[in-house]
């Protein structure tokens, strides 16, 4: 068994894992946290991390250190994702990191982001499914992970990975880019559409998304609207991971989303404040990658890149990014 601390550091959010992860087989959490810092607070506009955005990540990632030394973790890695990769000044980035956590940040490609997302995602599915009392997802699996900067798309199977795509389309990046109005009026939303789209033709020239027998979502967005088509008087990680919302469901909540006020979207009870401005915009990109691709049902996962970072760290192996 080895106890590791993995921190996923996004667009949006940064996020800590402290686990006992096992030879093989399922791992079990010690510790679960997500704080939004919005990092990629004005990257898209200005190339640059804000000097606030850094100080607010800088304070909550001394929290994380602090919690994964008190557990004991033996191996400790973070990955940051597209704010970082994106920024003129990520050195600044950089050294905040360092001498808080005291180590460098792993600032990954996006195929390897898409590989760690992968890996977490379909670890424990079939366990999910059997809690459901559903059977298994049928691989192959495209697993759809909706970001603060980007959206990885990743086809594989119990063989690993077949092909996987990031794009720059993400709930924090299309709000910024087009939905400024409270709500939006149709023509940003058809503008953010278009975005989309164009970003899905990248896609499907390089990953086979035909090929794929489920959809598998991921990240706050995906989790946000499952929780919202559950009607769940309260967020409920366990209701909502394995769970699978239908095409027609996606389409509803993000309607509601997107002509809801930020008023109306904040009162709802499963609806984390930091996702409040930014929900719509990652609600439409599930909806448009499901319509787009044909796509009838989702199946949700609450284990993402983070259980990646996490089950790489306990049982490293080389990765096709990295080989």
């Amino acid at each position: 068994m080895t106890r590791v601390a993995a921190i996923d550091c996004g667009t949006n959010s940064i996020r800590l894992l402290v686990a006992d992860v096992p030879p093989e087989g399922a791992h079990t959490d010690l510790l679960r946290r997500m704080e939004v810092v919005r990092l990629g607070q004005g990257v898209d506009a200005t190339g640059r991390l804000a000097p606030e955005a850094i100080e607010r990540t800088r304070v909550v990632l001394a929290e994380y250190a602090a919690q994964a030394r008190e557990l004991g973790a033996e191996r400790v890695r973070m990955v940051a994702t597209s704010a970082s990769r994106d920024a003129a000044n990520r050195a600044d980035f950089e050294a905040m990191v360092t001498a808080t956590l005291g180590q460098l940040p792993d600032v990954v490609p996006g195929v390897e982001e898409a590989e760690l997302s992968f890996l977490g995602a379909t670890a424990s599915l079939s366990a999910a499914a059997q809690a459901h009392g559903a059977p298994p997802p049928r691989p192959p699996f495209l697993v759809v992970d909706i970001g603060g900067g980007s959206t990885e798309f990743v086809l594989g199977d119990a063989g690993g990975v077949r092909a996987a795509r990031s794009v720059d389309i993400g709930c924090v990046r299309l709000t910024e880019r087009h939905l400024r109005s409270d709500p939006p009026p149709p023509d940003e939303v058809q503008a953010a559409e278009a975005d989309i789209r164009a970003a899905l033709a990248l896609v499907t020239a390089d990953v086979p998304v035909a090929e794929a027998a489920t959809l598998v979502g991921l990240a706050g967005s995906v989790t946000t609207v499952a929780a919202l088509a559950l009607a769940l008087p309260a967020y409920d990680a366990d209701a909502i991971h394995g769970s699978r919302i239908p095409v027609s469901a996606v389409r509803s909540v993000s309607a509601g989303l997107l002509t809801a006020t930020r008023d109306k979207r904040a009162a709802y009870p499963v609806m984390h404040p930091g996702r409040v401005d930014v929900i719509g915009a990652g609600a439409l990109i599930l909806r448009v990658v499901m319509d787009a691709f044909d796509l009838e049902e989702v199946v949700v996962s609450e284990h993402d890149i983070l259980d990646g970072i996490a089950l790489r760290l306990a049982r490293p192996q080389p990765s096709p990014a990295q080989a």
